[in-house]
């Protein structure tokens, strides 16, 4: 009988340490759940509010059984702040996903948020930061298994890269995305430290993890100013619903649950979608020019008085001549204000004219008098005539149905065949039935907008930048117009026939035009033969794009093979078999068009698949990803089938090739590509 291994004595010291946390951090959730609110005084509004609030802090300190609390432990050279570490000494600290002390308050990890957590990402041998070792532990599941050191203070160790860094870098994907909060790169860092003053655009090559820089700035942002961002809220736009589903747990993972999610659509949902723009419409409709069509739209409705105003008051009749109302509503039309709060102010205008009027007939009316004045019939009658109210989603039905009423608003701005192509050729019989378009959405949401001014949040993280129009960005801008944000993209992945050009462009569209650019080239996802294979592509998609590099060394994670047209469903079902004899996730991505056919091959394989969004589990790894919505997502292993059909699936070469960049880039650890006809020129070596 063989007796255990014997256990590193150091490696058993850091478990206890991480047994005793998991403890503290029960003992604190017990702590909350205990609270007694019946003896809260106070409204029951106020006992709810605090009774949510308890229930948040209550989520926020789950032990999520398979989240290590602590990741790291720097130890200083000097003592950082006297009480804060093991010990007392303040040289030692745990860095971790969340804070945790324990029953006297000392912190036994310290969240990797808080400034003293900050040169775990960022101290090096040429600039230390005062830290003497950094350590990094593994862990498999919830289980400490490893820890390994660096001395950055001492000059004789020789510097070589982490293995435990490597290895969970490279740990296969099943589940929903994972934070990387133990991984973060220094150059990472940045982004996520940086102010909420200034808004960052971060242009990302595939496999940078500019996703996830994103989702750690938010909850970084919310350690850093929580009592700002919870009074004007947090938001994370995503392209779809899928890419949403699929990283929606990052923020949960590191204790933050108030943050909301939306797509641009769901956004603007003002109307209900019926129907789909040809590309050209929806390019159109998409332009920054419909945003001064509209402008006049809501404005056409203004017109000048040409009877003066008589309003009744108990026995006497005032009135306001009609060059004073000329001057009061050329006042208002002149003004930078929203037309509804114009139309709201409108009343009150004329009925203080109207009081001037009653001072100089002798009378001496009060605050009580004008706006009794400002209810007048005559004086509302006036009102609805010269500012009639707007209601935007009439407004754009008319726009797009009624050729003059277009072609007054859009005089010198759209071409006659450019009106002709945005205008409905079925309008529809009302704005319930009309044939709503996703780029009509985000014309009723500028109109509602020109109406009453949209809310804006404390920060918005903007994923998947580069596919917007330029009113879907204004639309998403206005919801962050006096707050900060986060725009995350590629310019190489735009896949939308309206793409933006620049980062500049984009930046001034969503008005935030002086918008700090920064640039993530260094991937850490896709292996270098992978990036290097679809970076050729770049010359024709993204000329002035510098091609992504790997960290990532994996020789033969490249695999391209062409088969007979009749074997090539055959060969993608042996290959997926093939991947998922491995361990993590596969993803077999192939044009729109190719989907039913595959599902049906797989099917008959008995080869069991998921759509994209749905979560992966141990029993269920392969996902069947249309080209189309494969943006944003990552697999262990990808099977790409028929790069030349995914390129003819979009309405143009560029956009074609720039789909198929994304689909090459979806892989983690494999990629294999079966094709029965040419590749792509560009692929050529």
């Amino acid at each position: 009988m063989h007796s255990p291994a014997p256990v590193d004595p150091l490696l058993q010291r850091e478990r206890d340490h991480l047994a005793a946390s998991r403890a503290a951090l029960t003992a604190m959730r017990a702590d909350v759940e205990s609270l007694d609110l019946r003896d809260v005084t106070g409204t029951w509004v106020s006992a709810a509010v605090l009774q949510n609030q308890i229930e948040n802090r209550i989520a926020a300190l789950a032990d999520l059984a398979h989240t290590p609390l602590f990741f790291g432990r720097l130890d200083y050279l000097h003592a950082i702040s006297e009480g804060l570490a093991e010990g007392g000494v303040g040289e030692r600290f745990y860095i971790g996903r969340r804070h945790v002390h324990d029953a006297t308050g000392d912190p036994m990890v310290i969240d990797w948020r808080a400034p003293v957590s900050q040169p775990f990402y960022r101290a090096s041998r040429t600039d230390p930061l005062d830290v003497d070792r950094r350590r990094r532990f593994g862990y498999t599941g919830g289980e400490l298994t490893a820890y390994e050191d660096e001395h950055l203070s001492d000059p004789a160790e020789v510097e070589g890269a982490s293995a435990l860094l490597a290895a969970e870098i490279e740990k296969p994907r099943v589940g929903p995305m994972r934070d990387i909060v133990a991984t973060i790169q220094p150059e990472q860092d940045e982004i996520v430290r940086a102010e909420i003053g200034g808004t960052i655009c971060v242009q990302g090559a595939p496999g940078t993890g500019k996703t996830a820089v994103g989702l750690h700035r938010v909850a970084y942002l919310l350690y850093a100013h929580r009592d700002r961002l919870a009074k004007s809220g947090t938001l994370v736009v995503g392209p779809n619903r899928s890419f949403l589903h699929y990283i929606e747990q990052v923020l949960p993972a590191l204790g933050e649950l108030d943050v909301a999610q939306a797509t641009v659509q769901e956004l603007v949902k003002h109307v209900e979608i019926r129907a789909e723009d040809p590309s050209e419409a929806a390019r159109l409709k998409g332009d920054a020019r419909m945003a001064e069509v509209l402008r006049r739209a809501v404005r056409s409705g203004i017109s000048l008085p040409t009877e003066p105003l008589v309003a009744v008051r108990g026995s006497r009749r005032w009135r306001l001549p009609v060059h004073e109302l000329v001057e009061i509503i050329e006042e208002m039309s002149g003004r930078e204000i929203r037309y509804g709060a114009a139309g709201d102010a409108l009343p009150q205008r004329l009925s203080h004219a109207l009081l001037l009027k009653m001072e100089q007939g002798g009378e001496a009316p009060d605050d009580r008098v004008q706006d009794a004045m400002a209810r007048n019939p005559q004086v509302k009658a006036m009102v609805k005539q010269c500012w009639p109210p707007v209601d935007p989603a009439k407004l754009v039905h008319r726009l797009l149905t009624d050729a003059e009423f277009l072609a007054r608003c859009a005089d010198g701005i759209l071409t006659g065949d450019e009106q002709a192509v945005i205008r409905w050729a079925k309008p529809g019989r009302s704005v319930k039935t009309a044939p709503w378009t996703a780029a009509d959405a985000v014309l009723v949401d500028e109109t509602a907008d020109l109406v009453h001014r949209t809310a804006s949040l404390g920060h918005v993280v903007l994923d998947e930048a580069q596919d917007l129009s330029p009113m879907q960005y204004r639309a998403v801008g206005r919801r962050c117009s006096t707050g900060s944000a986060t725009v995350l993209g590629d310019l190489a992945q735009g896949t939308t026939p309206w793409a933006t050009g620049s980062w500049a462009e984009a930046l001034h569209h969503l008005g935030k035009p002086t918008a700090h650019i920064e640039e993530l080239t260094k991937g850490f996802r896709v292996p270098e033969e992978v990036i290097a294979y679809a970076s050729r592509l770049l010359p024709a998609i993204a000329p002035g794009l510098a091609p992504a590099t790997s960290v990532r060394d994996a020789p033969g994670s490249l695999n391209i093979r062409q088969v007979e047209p009749e074997a090539l469903d055959p060969a993608l079902v042996e290959a997926c078999r093939t991947a998922l004899e491995r361990e993590g996730s596969t993803g077999l991505i192939a044009a729109d068009a190719r989907i039913p056919a595959l599902a049906e091959a797989l099917t008959a394989a008995g080869l069991p698949f998921l759509e994209p969004g749905t979560e992966t589990s141990a029993d269920a790894r392969l996902t069947l990803v249309p080209a189309s919505l494969a943006k944003g997502l990552e697999y262990d292993y990808v099977v790409l089938d028929e790069p030349a059909a995914v390129v003819a699936g979009e309405p143009d070469e560029r956009t074609g090739l720039r789909r198929l960049y994304v689909a090459l880039t979806r892989a983690v650890s494999g990629l294999a590509v079966l094709h029965a006809q040419p590749l792509p020129g560009e692929l050529a070596a």
